[in-house]
């Protein structure tokens, strides 16, 4: 969803982690093992976010606020969507724009610009980290997730490999007569029929969308 912004996808040529290992940056180990490092990607992360702008698929969603009950349901922990004016928006893998406590999950707090350093530190007085869902970590958000998608007349993919659990699995949850929607450049192979596939990329696809509907 944000590629056409310029912020670097995870998988796919090119995609963050064919230049850095997951188990150093994005798991509950990597942390423990080397915090500076963890702390340093993030922070790279945070700063090419704020240099970025929303791109028209962006913009094309909030758009559509103005005529349907509109709820975002996103992999990407950047903030382009509500840049770009969307209202409604959950985070599964958590949000760049926030930091938490090490000791206690429910202290999160708002990062002022895009440094999160060594010392900064929760009230309970433990190191924060940033507000990610790490490999090998519990989804929080994954039932408000089901609930949307469970209720929803029409359902939108867009720009996701559909390969990362437990995420992948919200297509299961549409109700039976709900419209389907796939925006991908690439989609993947064995999608049900029921799904009407938009092979372009998030800006032109939000586009296409829009005149369906």
């Amino acid at each position: 969803m944000s590629a056409e912004s310029g912020i670097a996808t995870f998988r796919g040529g090119g995609g963050l982690w064919e230049n850095h290992r997951i188990e150093d940056v994005a798991t509950p180990e990597g942390w423990a093992r080397d915090r500076a490092l963890v702390l340093r990607f993030y922070n790279e992360r945070r700063q090419r976010m704020w240099a970025c702008e929303p791109n028209a698929g962006h913009r094309g969603l909030a758009a559509l606020e103005v005529r349907f009950d509109v709820a975002i349901v996103t992999q990407n922990v950047d903030n382009l969507h509500e840049r770009a004016g969307s209202t409604r928006v959950l985070h599964l893998h958590g949000e760049l724009t926030k930091s938490r406590s090490t000791v206690d999950p429910r202290l999160v707090y708002d990062i002022a610009g895009w440094e999160l350093k060594l010392g900064d530190r929760c009230a309970r007085g433990s190191q924060l980290r940033p507000h990610i869902v790490w490999f090998g970590e519990a989804v929080p958000l994954m039932e408000p997730a089901i609930e949307l998608v469970s209720v929803a007349d029409l359902l939108v993919v867009i720009g996701t490999s559909l390969q990362v659990y437990p995420a992948a699995s919200l297509l299961q949850f549409a109700p039976p007569a709900a419209r389907l929607f796939l925006i991908d450049p690439a989609p993947p192979a064995g999608l049900p029929e029921n799904v009407t596939v938009i092979a372009t990329g998030a800006s032109e696809g939000v586009a296409r969308l829009q005149q369906l509907l």
